[in-house]
């Protein structure tokens, strides 16, 4: 079994080519496949929002936190071609796996959702923090007032991926800025600035239109069969928790933890907990 106490982002550092995609990701532990995905912030990447969840898991499962194709150390990707389920599913086949448990953070609840409604054979588990619920839900661009307190310094941070800004991200993405904001925000500039590329295809992507990721249609939702937890904060300034709420009346098997004095980063506040309740949810789901 793999040392967890001892993991790094570069010890765990892995590469594999898809049919279509050259994607990076960062792997750990043995059992059950449980793949970790990304929100779209920039600088976000695997690592960057699941480090103190992927030891936890790997403890008990094979831990697998991709970076999505215009992220981190994969293949960059114009808007028109990005499909993260699809991508998801190209993973799958190329590492061997025939189903996993996925746990998406916003943009990354978006593609969990649409993946277990489309492809329905390859989730086992279904695991969302702060997601938007579909695409007749409460909107990330609601009629008329704009985009939400959080999303409007997460596009700016695509425009100014400095270390000031990432550190009002960080301050955006939490109920209360901990010891390592400044850490997050120097590991957050780094990344987006090592890209470029990923960061102006992303923004000329949302500005032609007003789309963060693919999302999938209520009807859609409403067909999805995986054992699904539903995790919010209270306080989540980028996507309110109304949509946890919508999601968890639509999934028919579906639970809701709704958190208290938590931003939209439940995975990093809550590190504890949220391992506690997604190693038990897939063992006993």
């Amino acid at each position: 079994m793999t040392a967890t106490t001892a993991l790094t982002e570069e010890s765990t550092s892995r590469t594999v080519t898809t049919r279509d995609w050259t994607l990076h990701y960062n792997e750990a532990g043995e059992g059950h496949p449980v793949v970790f995905l990304h929100g779209s912030g920039p600088g976000a990447t695997g690592w960057s929002n699941f480090s103190p969840n992927i030891p936890a898991l790997a403890e008990r499962y094979r831990v697998i936190a991709v970076d999505m194709p215009g992220w981190g150390r994969s293949d960059t990707v114009t808007g028109g071609e990005r499909d993260h389920a699809a991508v998801a599913v190209q993973l799958l086949d190329a590492l061997g796996i025939e189903k996993a448990a996925f746990v998406g953070n916003s943009m990354g609840g978006m593609t969990a959702l649409r993946l277990a409604a489309l492809h329905p054979g390859r989730v086992s588990h279904l695991v969302t923090m702060g997601a938007p619920a579909g695409r007749g839900g409460p909107g990330l661009f609601g009629p008329g007032d704009g985009p939400s307190e959080g999303l409007k310094i997460l596009i700016r941070g695509y425009a100014d991926p400095s270390e000031a800004t990432m550190a009002e991200l960080v301050d955006a993405m939490t109920f209360r800025t901990g010891p390592d904001r400044e850490a997050l925000a120097r590991a957050r500039a780094a990344a987006a600035q090592a890209r470029p590329d990923h960061l102006k295809n992303f923004l000329e992507h949302l500005q032609r239109t007003r789309q963060v990721g693919s999302s999938a249609t209520d009807a859609e939702i409403a067909r999805i069969s995986a054992p699904s937890l539903i995790v919010h904060g209270r306080d989540d300034r980028v996507v309110h928790f109304e949509n946890s709420l919508r999601l968890v009346s639509t999934i028919r098997d579906s639970r809701l933890v709704l958190l208290n004095r938590c931003g939209h980063w439940a995975q990093l506040e809550h590190a504890a907990e949220f391992n506690r309740l997604v190693a038990e949810f897939i063992a006993h789901h």
